[in-house]
Parts: C-alpha cells; structure tokens; sequence
C-alpha cells in the first residue's frame, strides 16, 4: 500500500511538475514578504520577495543613491531585503552598533583566504567573543599615542611622494590621474608602516604586480555577492576548491595575502618563506622589533602565543594592505576634490598654511613638510579634512549587524531576532537636523564655531556634529586603523598644498563614483605647479 502512495506521487508529479513548482515558489516568496512581521515597513515591493533586488541595485554600483532616495520616500526604517532594514535616523546608531550584537554573513565575503584555508580578521569575523581577544591582543599598536613611533615611516613616503610628483607631473600636459596616484602613496605608506619598505608604486608610477587593480576587482566582486552570501560558496570560497587547495592541487590564495606572507617571509617568520615575492620592496634593511606595526603584531604573539598564531599575525598585515590604502586614498580624493570645486574654501586653506609659515609653525621649510603635531594646529584644515569625511564618506553601503534571538527596540519599534539591520555613512552625515539644512553642499565652515553665535551652544553643535561622523564604523568594530589613516591625511593634504599649486587638467569634467563596498572615485585628473615654500618672517625666525 506504501509503494502505491508512493508511486501514485510521483505519477502526480510526473504529471504536474510544473504546477507544483509554481505553487512551492510562490508559498516562497510568501514566505519572504511575510518575514519577521517585516511586511509591515515600506520598501521596494521585490526588495521584500527576494535579496536579488539588492543584488542587482549593488551590482549597478550606486546603492548609495537608491537608499537615499528610498529613505527620502519612505523615512527612516526601509525594508531593502526579505530578512533586511536600513534605518537613516541618527538615534538608531546606539540601539544597532552596541556591545555585543551579531554580524551579518556579508562580513564572511570579505575574509582572505590562504592555501585553502579562511582568514578572518577584525572586520570580517562574526564571532564577537573572538572579535574582543582579537582587538585586545593588538589594540596598542594602533593607539593615538603610537603614532609618533609611525610618523618617521610616514614621513619617508610623504617626501618621496612630494618629490615624484614634482618629478613626475609638474609641467607635464598630460596630468595626473589623482586618485591613483594618491592610491600608489597610500600603499607605500601602509608597506613603510607595517613592514617598515615600500614596495616601489612611487617609484615606479606604476601598480607593482597589479595589486591595487586586484583589490579593486576583488570589491566589485565583494560588494554585490555580499547581499546573497551563499553565492560565495559557489565562486571564490567553494568548499571542493578549497579543500583542492588545501591539499596542494590548486592555489586558492588571494595574491594579497600572497603579498602579506612574502613580506613576514623576508622579515621575521622563516616558515612563511616564498620563493615567489608578489611585491617587490624597496630595501632588503631588517628593522628592530617594536619599530613597525608587523614587530608589534610579532609581540603580541610572543606576548600571547595563546591565541595570537602565525596565521593571526598575518591576517592583520593582510588586512593593513586590503583596507588601509583604499580608505585612506578615496578620503583624501574627496578632500582635494571638494576643495578644487570650492575654490573659495581651497584659498582660504591655503592662506592658512602660508600664514602658519610665515609665522614659523612648520618646522620643514625646505620640502613643505608637516608634522601631525603641526597639523592639529590649523584649525581651517581640520575643517576641510572633516568635511570631506562628510561629504564623501569610504563605506558606501550599510554596515550590517544581526539583531539579537531576544529582539531589540530601535527607533521605538520591536525588531525579531535574526533580523538584519544596518545603518549608511552616506545617510546619516546628511541629516540635517546634525549638519545642518545645506548637508548637500560642502561647506568647511559648519565644523567651525560662529564667533556670532554663543560660544558654549557652538561647541555643543559642533561635539554633536563629531559624534555622529560613522566614516569609521562605531562602537566595537570602530576601523581598528583610524588614527594611522588620520595621521596620513592630516600630513599629507597641508604638505602637497604648501609646495604646489593644485587645479583641474579639465574643471568641466566630472569624478565618477563606483560604489562597491568602499566608494572609489575615477576621472579626477589634475595639474601640479611648483610653488616657492613661504618662509617664516624674519622676526619669527629670530624669535
């Protein structure tokens, strides 16, 4: 009697196949739209059936604009996903990026992988409790008060970079692709940095090994396949090829991280040694431990050999080339981008410097040097600096977390656990009840305070307006990194204008914006004169 049941069902099937599939989509998309009770907050009507919606609007690379546009129609809570919310009200930052909620498998896209095996680092692992050892072990490496042991690597590269462009680009027609350029020195930076070598992109003008159009691609591919995960498990981290390459067969290793180990190789962790150097660096020079950010991940191993293993160590130098070139770099196109579109403001920051000069401020008047020290003097600079933060903010898509089983208030509405919320840089720095009714335009001066105004409610709006800058994430998972790219941009931005003359090669021509995860500019070509150094006044030298 069994058997017959069973063969009567698959004569059904045999028979109405295509019905029955029919119905089991449709009773899916049911499912979706029905989710967590999340039918209820508006939103794109397809955004609710299935994650392809988000898929294909990330794969145009302009989410950014979509979300604002869906917030604009709907307010601050958008459904952009079956299991998904974006939030645009600033008061939904404490309830979402607190202590202790989870994290969306978008982070897992983005581990590395070496010889078959996953790296997961401070931004991409989903275990909190590993995330807090992790973070502990390394922290003091990247404290406000380590910079000074930094600065000096900085400062090689940022002499060599004022010397190749004058070289390079001063009098030249053909220009300067900008955000490449800017790129090849933030890269260099990150090797003096972490590995205490460039790794020759100023020398060479040139994208040693093609690693910085690598991690480009590897973003285009990161950003859309992050909004469907599994899909993941399909190209770039499918198990059968990964287990291959785990046995030796293939190679699964990201060429980044090939980068990382070639680099620990030549330093200080024999076992890791390659014969093939995916970067080559400049200097073969072994440097003391304790000088650079490896020697400080290196003790933090000897300190706790517990946890920190050779495959944690690496993970973060491969994190400080995955990440810390590409945020840093699009920050400072967008500074010196915003400040040639604003010519008043770029005037203004120039007469600054030279004011700061004259009066003997800068202790380099040879070169156009400027210390960190130096910078957090120039008040107009600072400004400048923040608002291009403001205006044109790194991640460009939001920084996802999971809702607790329990459920969570956000906004005065109850959230079901599992349910993934998340919050954009690019709409929360543009409410205007923080910055201000002109949040579209890029004015220095709101990070200022009004001499007309009271001076104790400046500086609230001001602190309120600091607080909710979310370029650097919040909470946590705050960029590990921020103070090392701060300290680049605050040196880098005041030493280039002191020695040059910067302007469009064509002011008609727009930048073009692809946002795949970080928002990377292209089409930013500019022209560079060589211009005397302001000397301090005779007087000031004296004094």
């Amino acid at each position: 009697m069994e058997g017959g049941f069973i063969e009567s069902l698959i004569t059904a099937f045999s028979q109405h196949w295509a019905l029955i599939i029919f119905t089991l989509f449709l009773g899916w998309l049911a499912k979706n739209r029905y989710n967590n009770g999340l039918n209820k907050y508006p939103g794109p009507f397809l955004a609710s059936l299935t994650d392809w919606w988000r898929f294909i609007d990330v794969y145009k690379q302009r989410p950014e604009r979509t979300l604002r546009a869906l917030h604009d129609k709907h307010g601050d809570i958008v459904r952009t996903g079956p299991n998904t919310l974006s939030f645009s009200d600033p008061a939904a930052l404490k309830s979402i990026y607190g202590l202790n909620k989870g994290f969306s498998d978008f982070y897992i896209v983005q581990q590395s992988v070496v010889k078959g095996f996953r790296l997961a680092s401070l931004f991409s692992t989903t275990d909190n409790d590993f995330h807090a050892q992790f973070r502990r072990s390394v922290n003091s490496a990247f404290a406000m008060s380590a910079l000074v042991q930094y600065e000096p690597f900085v400062d090689n590269t940022t002499k060599l970079f004022l010397d190749q462009t004058e070289k390079l680009f001063v009098g030249k027609p053909g220009g300067c692709d900008f955000t490449t350029w800017l790129q090849y020195y933030a890269f260099d930076v990150i090797g003096e940095i972490t590995y205490s070598k460039r790794h020759g992109f100023l020398e060479k003008n040139e994208d040693v090994e093609g690693i910085v159009g690598y991690l480009s691609k590897l973003f285009l591919y990161v950003a859309p396949v992050g909004q469907i995960p599994f899909l993941d498990l399909i190209f770039l981290k499918n198990p059968i090829y990964l287990k291959l390459s785990q046995w030796g067969f293939v190679d699964s290793t990201f060429p980044v991280a090939k980068f990382a180990r070639a680099r620990m190789a030549e330093r200080l962790i024999p076992e890791l040694k390659s014969s093939t150097a995916i970067l080559p660096t400049s200097s073969a020079k072994k440097q003391p431990l304790g000088s650079d950010l490896l020697s400080k991940f290196i003790a933090a191993r000897e300190a706790r050999p517990d946890f920190m293993t050779d495959s944690l160590v690496q993970t973060m130098a491969v994190s400080m080339a995955f990440a810390g070139s590409e945020t840093t770099a699009i920050t400072l196109s967008a500074v010196f981008y915003y400040l040639l579109r604003n010519k008043s403001a770029y005037e203004k920051l120039r007469e600054e410097l030279d004011d700061a000069a004259r009066a003997n401020s800068f202790s380099d008047s040879d070169t156009g040097l400027v210390t960190f020290a130096e910078a957090q003097k120039l008040p107009y600079l600072h400004a400048c600096i923040q608002e291009g933060f403001r205006m044109h903010p790194a991640p460009g898509l939001p920084m996802e977390r999971i809702v607790p089983p329990q459920g969570v208030e956000i906004l005065g509405e109850h959230i079901k656990g599992g349910t993934i919320v998340g919050v954009s840089a690019w709409q929360i720095h543009r409410r205007p009840e923080i910055f201000g009714s002109d949040v579209d335009s890029y004015r220095p001066e709101r990070w200022l305070a009004d001499p007309n105004e009271d001076a104790e409610e400046e500086a609230k709006r001001i602190k309120k307006m600091a607080g909710m800058m979310f370029q650097f994430g919040m909470g946590s998972r705050t960029c590990i990194g921020k103070n090392i790219s701060l300290l680049e941009i605050y040196k880098v931005v005041p030493s280039l204008m002191r020695r040059f003359d910067i302007d469009f090669q064509d002011p008609s021509k727009e930048w073009k914006i692809i946002n795949a995860w970080f928002v990377k500019q292209t089409d930013f070509d500019v022209k560079f004169t060589r211009r005397e150094i302001v000397q301090a006044e005779k007087g000031e030298k004296e004094a």
